[in-house]
């Protein structure tokens, strides 16, 4: 119970981030615990094109906050950094399948 009301503490960029992180992960593992599922992969595209919409409207909404509030510049660069930082995982869960899926085409 406790997690929960911590997690209802962080700001909607960092929960959102949070989520979109967890739900990745999830798809992520479950592509390599179910292999022969091709639906797991559209599903995880579907999501990716979901996530990135959403990203990127919270992120333009925290530039003009971060241009409009000066006082809060630090606060709100931390907020964008937490935000961006699900990129490069997302890249290296993609660049994972795509090897992944790769080796098991050679075979």
């Amino acid at each position: 119970m406790e997690l929960i009301y911590d997690f209802k503490r962080f700001s909607f960029s960092t929960q959102l981030a949070i989520i979109c992180f967890c739900i990745g992960t999830f798809l992520f593992g479950l592509f390599f615990l179910l292999p022969e599922n091709d639906g797991i992969v559209i599903l995880g595209l579907i999501f990716i094109i979901f996530a990135a919409f959403l990203n990127v409207i919270v992120l333009l909404k925290l530039l003009f906050q971060f241009i409009v509030i000066t006082q809060e510049r630090e606060k709100i660069t931390i907020k964008i950094l937490i935000l961006l930082s699900n990129i490069p995982i997302a890249c290296l869960y993609f660049f994972s399948i795509l090897r992944s899926v790769s080796h098991n085409s050679l075979f």
